[in-house]
């Protein structure tokens, strides 16, 4: 297997190939720096990248959203960052970028609690938006599947729908952050057997030998069998932690949760020690300049997954963690 040092430095090749140049559609990747509260702390995470590319699909499912400070509660402020993947069409996928993260505040400021229930919090939006998507109408047989991460000074939260992923590198340890849900996973194949539903090798095993996910936002025409209920993982921050990387199936097809980790800590490292990060906040994928080391992991990402042969939209977020001294710049 080529070292994450030999795939990393092979990457001006691999943009000059004609067929990136002719056929890719790329959205932009988007960076941001280290966010500081008044007293000059670093609070959420030093920096961000996303990348989102319809890859050799004839269009372009995918959808991303990056809300920084989205919430604000108990004077703690939270960034979230959610990834769609659309089936049957994008509208589903847009909706919720559009509006997930709207309904999480709105779960959240219906507490009457100080510490937030953030599965309860989690579970409801994702239903709520489930719900949201049928009252509109959008066509019954369009989907999503959905992985959201909220993170504050203190806390990550990780709600996953379908098979998006979400892990986290903790002293250069690999941890899931959420478990893909397929057909053929024991617990989902019970639950759909038991709602009367079947897997169909079809293909690969689908859900009545359409759908390769077994939850979904949307979807209307196979539930029950299909549902919107996300599971959730709540983790305190630990100064161990170094990123957590958020990817649609487009990437994990063709990459590991180690390898994927291994690759953009070498990225974050080898930016450390080489970069001084530009404050520009959005740069796109062609820009000769310096960007965030962030950035630069969620770009490699994708380009190692396109020269594996990923067949399918790749969007990615590469959140880093690392917690930095006061009035650090």
């Amino acid at each position: 297997m080529m070292r994450a040092e030999d795939l990393v430095n092979s990457e001006e090749e691999y943009t000059n190939t004609p067929y990136l140049s002719q056929n890719m559609s790329e959205n932009t990747i988007v960076d941001a720096n280290k966010q500081i509260n008044g007293n000059g702390k670093v609070v959420i995470c030093d920096s961000h990248g996303s990348i989102s590319v319809k890859g050799r699909r004839k269009r372009m499912e995918d959808a991303l959203t990056v809300n920084l400070g989205f919430l604000m509660w108990e004077s703690k402020k939270y960034d979230y960052f959610g990834v769609y993947d659309g089936h049957g069409g994008s509208q589903v996928a847009q909706a919720c970028s559009d509006h997930l993260h709207k309904l999480v505040i709105k779960e959240v400021e219906k507490q009457a609690r100080v510490m937030i229930d953030w599965e309860k919090v989690m579970v409801t939006s994702f239903l709520r938006m489930d719900e949201q998507v049928i009252a509109e109408r959008i066509d019954g047989s369009i989907g999503s599947t959905a992985i959201a991460a909220v993170v504050g000074e203190e806390v990550m939260v990780v709600a996953n729908c379908g098979d998006c992923r979400g892990v986290l590198s903790r002293s250069s340890n690999v941890v899931p952050l959420s478990s893909d849900h397929k057909p053929d996973r024991s617990d989902e194949l019970k639950r759909i057997e038991v709602s009367g539903g079947v897997v169909v090798n079809w293909n690969g095993k689908r859900v009545q030998g359409v759908l390769a996910t077994s939850r979904s936002i949307g979807d209307e025409h196979l539930k029950p069998y299909v549902i919107a209920e996300a599971e959730v993982t709540v983790k305190t921050r630990s100064d161990l932690d170094e990123f957590i990387i958020l990817a649609s199936d487009g990437l994990w097809d063709v990459i590991s949760n180690e390898e994927a980790c291994k690759f953009v800590r070498f990225c974050l490292k080898r930016q450390s020690q080489e970069e001084s990060v530009k404050k520009s906040s959005v740069i796109s994928d062609d820009e000769n300049e310096t960007k965030s080391r962030a950035a630069v992991a969620a770009r490699n990402l994708k380009r190692i997954a396109m020269k594996r042969g990923s067949q399918d939209n790749i969007s990615i977020i590469v959140i880093d963690l690392k917690k930095h001294p006061k009035n650090s710049a």
